[in-house]
């Protein structure tokens, strides 16, 4: 770790509107890449912002001129054993597990270079937003091993000829073709890009929690390959959720605007 950045430097959260929390990553002198003292920031961040019962989105960024370059290779090449290495990977594929469980929508807003681990950080995300100056790619193939988290998580984000060509061609793609892949769903204008990111999770954060919260977990069910049950949630908000059955009320009372 950087000497003038304390480890609660490392990652910043801040709320930046109702129901809408960003976290970045704040190691722009490094690109943003992933070393073990800022992946310990972010499994210290998603305790904090798990328990946030008031927020409904996540913005996840990257300070300066990268989302995040990926692994820190400067650290890879500390490692003294394959067996550390694998750790490692470990440890990130669960940090990585993590945002699917988290009860907020997460939303990647990408500008620069996401790649490697830093694209694998980004298709952790619900969703993806980027400026039209992203670089997106995992190159690991050219160093000579593969990725070492997250394929099955990037398969179901751009599958089949996408997903393969960017894994075993190792190339660095723009963001008009990552759109096209579907591995980003809006890309807009640098600068644009934090006004577009903020306006969209207003839009979802819009949606009461309990909603959001049941489909993210039906969605992690599916992805993991058991049943969504999604008659039983859709059940337990109508029992439950007192904002879903004032929004069903005011909706059959003809009002179009749901009540707050």
């Amino acid at each position: 770790m950087q000497a003038d950045l304390d480890a609660r430097d490392l990652v910043l959260l801040a709320p930046v509107a109702d129901g809408v929390l960003r976290l970045t990553l704040n190691r722009p002198q490094a690109l943003n890449a992933l070393d073990r003292a800022l992946t310990g920031a972010l499994e210290a961040a998603l305790d904090r912002v798990a328990a946030m019962d008031d927020v409904r989105v996540l913005l996840v960024c990257g300070q300066g001129r990268a989302f995040c370059a990926g692994n820190d290779i400067k650290e890879m090449q500390s490692l003294t054993s394959g067996d550390d290495a694998q750790a490692l990977a470990t440890r990130h594929a669960v940090l990585m597990d993590r945002f699917a469980r988290l009860p907020q929508v997460t939303l990647g807003v990408i500008d620069g270079h996401a790649l490697g681990g830093g694209l694998m950080l980004a298709v952790a995300q619900d969703l993806r937003i980027a400026s039209d100056r992203a670089r997106l790619g995992l190159p690991e193939v050219t160093l000579g091993f593969n990725p070492g988290y997250g394929i099955a998580r990037f398969l179901d984000v751009a599958g089949g000829a996408h997903g393969r060509d960017l894994l075993l061609s190792g190339r660095v793609i723009h963001a008009s073709e990552a759109l096209r892949m579907g591995l980003v769903n809006r890309v807009v204008a640098p600068p644009t890009l934090e006004a577009s990111a903020l306006k969209w999770a207003g839009e979802i954060a819009a949606s009461p929690r309990e909603g959001l919260a049941a489909t993210k977990e039906i969605v992690a069910a599916i992805r993991a390959g058991k049943a969504g049950r999604e008659p039983e949630a859709y059940g337990a908000a109508l029992r439950t959720s007192e904002a879903a059955r004032a929004r069903i009320r005011a909706f059959s009372e003809g009002q179009r605007r749901p009540p707050a």
